[in-house]
């Protein structure tokens, strides 16, 4: 038998074609924008030839089975190829993502899946939408729609019949149609694409009935798989969809719905609520109940025979009638006295200095310096004597010293903070040693680099060998202690910021007076100083009022400290010291490192000033350290902490027996009442206690007081805790250059409760918190019994 092929394809593409161009006629004109009236003649004629061809068709054909094969062949080659052609159009792409929205004003169409195609059409299917745009201008399409719709679905059924045994033979004429009209389908809404760029259609899942209710918005979905029950999905613009959706797009939708940020407006809506709303007090906090307390007025200063008029006088007194006398001895790491100055080298040598800095330096023909420059001292902490010399050497030139640490790398951050304090004080020059020189970094010509936020500065090395003797005729003023700025003191807060706090001649002759008369300081004691003698307790015990009273200072180098803590416990017992002033640190050091010292005695000490008095923490250090140490010749009522502050220089010092001073006093106050700053006894046996030491009675010629920390300096009372305020003639004067806060500082008027000004003298305030003792609600008005407190973590102002 032989085989005959016959050119079946040519026949079926001429079919496929003719149909389609009967199809066609009658909607053309529609896409094209033609008045569909025109062509109403074109409409029934085809619509009745394209009928009866089918007709014709299906009778021609209903005998022959084996064509009914291939008419479910061409069905599929059909929707394959319209699915290629479809698929090698390219449609322009949006500029940006677009919401599944596509905002309409007409019906929406959601085809099932009813068609006969393979999965991987299916698969494409999926990708397909359907854009209800080009209908909003084409209302007339929508019953050719409907026709199509029918015919789809009955032909797509059978052929669906056609390929089981029983089919019928006119099912070949329905696929051929439905396929046909699919075709032409893809083709309208390829076109309608074309002029809306718009998502593609679906053109192989057919149309189903579309929804019967109109919708201000229409949403272009995803096909929905066949036998899937759609859900109301609510997109980002509130406009209800039937899709198939997750939680977690749902929940993305409705996180899409609220706005990113607030409108505008409502940045500028104050919520006066909340700023009316004020916070109400606790009732049952503790209140102060005691009486407003009165402003204290220390002893008076007693009058001194043979007192000199000022500090400068005091040295030359010392230094010509007494040159042989020693006047400070350094150590060095070691402990051993490496040089003694005597007061006739100090007066000699500051004169030196003075006449070298005033004569010999020069920039341009003209003196470097002139009365009232600031000059800036840079030497280490284990040299003493040449800092010494140069304080007293600036003192008699006139110039005012500016004593500073010695800067360890080009970038440390507090040398920066330094460094501004001289470029505010318009420091030129910097006094300092060869040794202290050689250490500090060079720059590649070999000088000194300027440091990070330092201004240009010329330093000067005063070793002998640099100083010029002056001339006969030459001789410096030693003038009357007066208010002209005598020395700037550096402090750096807790912020990091630093500031200069000015000194002048007549303050600094009143607090050597002072504490002269609270320690009761004689002529030739011995004094060991383990504290920086550039700054502080230091300064003022270590190198201003040992020179007012001829004092021999023993100078105890950090470094020393270091390597052996007992140093100045040795020498107190070798010098016979009558006063050791140290820190709460060098007890504590000391206790660690006492069982290897045996043969020490503190029995000449008849003061241990503890200079880090506002530190409540120092009592556990002074009650260990006379723990220890009462056994070895320590009485305990040497012991004597005091009070001070940069501003307000020694505020309050404890005395002796001697001196007429009472007994140390303690006071176990409740750690709950002092957080809302109220004085209240408790108990030793309980956690929430705290216990504190007196820091001594108030400086001679000094008037105290205690006020509100925060706003109006009102008057506290007698148990309540609050800022010292001290006005007296041996307090700093001001933070050189900044005029607003020293107004605030040491310009202060405290005011009762009325508002009564207490003085017409202004005050200094101190930083220190606490209050008078004894502790008792009822104001106290034994002055001379009085004593500060100082109070636990109140005390952040120091």
């Amino acid at each position: 038998m032989n085989l005959f092929l016959f050119p079946l394809g040519d026949i079926t593409q001429k079919g496929y074609e003719k149909k389609r161009a009967k199809l066609l006629a009658r909607y053309i004109p529609l896409i094209q924008g033609v008045d569909p009236s025109l062509q109403a003649e074109n409409r029934v004629p085809g619509s009745s030839q394209a009928t009866a061809a089918v007709s014709k068709q299906q009778k021609s054909r209903s005998t022959n089975s084996r064509d009914e094969r291939f008419r479910s062949d061409v069905h599929t080659e059909a929707v394959q190829a319209a699915l290629a052609k479809y698929k090698e159009r390219k449609m322009p792409m949006p500029s940006k993502r677009r919401s599944v929205l596509v905002h309409s004003s007409v019906e929406t169409y959601t085809p099932p899946d009813t068609s006969s195609a393979s999965e991987d059409e299916g698969s494409l299917r999926r990708q397909g939408r359907i854009t209800s745009t080009p209908f909003q201008s084409h209302s007339n399409v929508e019953p050719w729609l409907n026709r199509v719709i029918q015919g789809s679905s009955t032909s797509s059924s059978a052929s669906s019949t056609s390929s089981h045994p029983g089919g019928k033979p006119a099912a070949a004429s329905n696929t051929a149609t439905a396929t046909a009209a699919a075709t032409v389908l893809a083709d309208l809404m390829a076109h309608t694409q074309l002029e809306n760029h718009s998502a593609p259609p679906d053109v192989t899942t057919g149309l189903v009935e579309h929804l019967h209710h109109e919708r201000p918005q229409v949403a272009s979905v995803r096909g929905v798989p066949r036998g899937y029950n759609s859900s109301i999905l609510e997109t980002a613009d509130g406009v209800p969809v039937n899709s198939r959706v997750s939680s977690k797009i749902q929940q993305l939708l409705n996180t899409l719905k609220r706005p990113k940020r607030p409108p505008l407006k409502e940045f500028f809506v104050d919520d006066f609520e909340e700023l009316l709303e004020v916070q109400q007090p606790d009732p049952n906090q503790p209140k102060p109940e005691g009486n407003q307390m009165n402003v204290l007025k220390g002893e008076p200063l007693g009058v001194v025979t043979n007192w000199p008029p000022s500090l400068l006088a005091a040295l030359q007194r010392w230094g010509t009638t007494q040159p042989k006398a020693p006047c400070l001895t350094a150590l060095d790491t070691t402990g051993k006295a490496i040089y003694t100055l005597t007061y006739g080298k100090l007066w000699s040598r500051s004169l030196k200095l003075a006449y070298t800095l005033l004569n010999k330096l020069t920039a341009k023909n003209e003196p470097l310096l002139k009365p009232g420059d600031r000059v800036a001292l840079v030497f280490p902490n284990s040299d003493p004597v040449m800092f010494m010399v140069a304080f007293y050497g600036c003192l008699l030139a006139e110039l005012i010293p500016v004593p500073i640490e010695v800067p360890l790398t080009r970038k440390d951050a507090g040398s920066q903070q330094i460094g501004f304090l001289l470029g505010s004080c318009g420091v030129t020059l910097a006094l300092t040693t060869d040794a202290c020189q050689k250490g500090l970094p060079k720059a590649q010509t070999g000088e000194v680099v300027t440091f990070k936020g330092w201004p240009r500065l010329v330093w000067f090395v005063i070793d002998g060998k640099h100083l010029a003797k002056p001339t006969k005729d030459w001789h410096p003023q030693v003038r009357d202690a007066s208010a002209d700025i005598a020395y700037i003191e550096y402090k750096t807060s807790k912020e990091g910021s630093t500031v200069g706090i000015t000194v002048s001649h007549a303050s600094m002759l009143a607090h050597c007076h002072a504490l002269t008369q609270a320690c009761g300081y004689s002529e030739a004691e011995t004094l060991t100083n383990v504290l920086d003698f550039k700054r502080d307790a230091g300064l003022w015990h270590g190198v201003l009022t040992s020179v007012m009273n001829r004092m021999h200072v023993i100078s105890i180098p950090y470094a020393l400290m270091k390597v052996n803590p007992l140093s100045w416990i040795q020498k107190v017992c070798s010098y016979k010291a009558r006063v050791a002033v140290v820190k709460s640190r060098d007890m504590h050091w000391s206790l660690l490192a006492q069982r290897d010292q045996r043969d020490v005695s503190l029995s000449s000490l008849r003061m241990l000033i503890v200079a880090d008095g506002a530190n409540p923490w120092s009592i556990s250090s002074c009650d260990a350290f006379l723990n220890v140490f009462q056994s070895r010749g320590l009485r305990p009522e040497v012991i004597c902490p005091c009070a001070s502050s940069s501003e307000a220089l020694t505020v309050a010092i404890r005395r002796p027996p001697e001196l007429g001073g009472p007994p140390p006093g303690k006071a176990v106050l409740s750690m709950n009442c002092l957080s809302f700053s109220v004085i209240r006894v408790d108990t030793e046996e309980k956690l929430s206690v705290l216990t504190v030491q007196d820091v001594g009675q108030i400086m001679p010629g000094a008037n105290v007081c205690v006020v509100k920390v925060d706003g109006t300096p009102y008057l506290c009372k007698a148990d309540e805790v609050g800022e010292i305020c001290v006005n007296s003639g041996a307090t700093g004067m001001a933070y050189f250059g900044l005029l607003g806060i020293t107004k605030n500082v040491f310009e202060a008027i405290p005011v009762t409760a009325a508002g009564v000004p207490v003085s017409d003298q202004p005050f200094t305030r101190t930083g220190l918190l606490g209050f008078v003792g004894p502790v008792s609600i009822n104001d106290c008005e034994d002055t001379g019994s009085s004593r500060w407190c100082a109070c636990p973590a109140l005390n952040s102002l120091c």
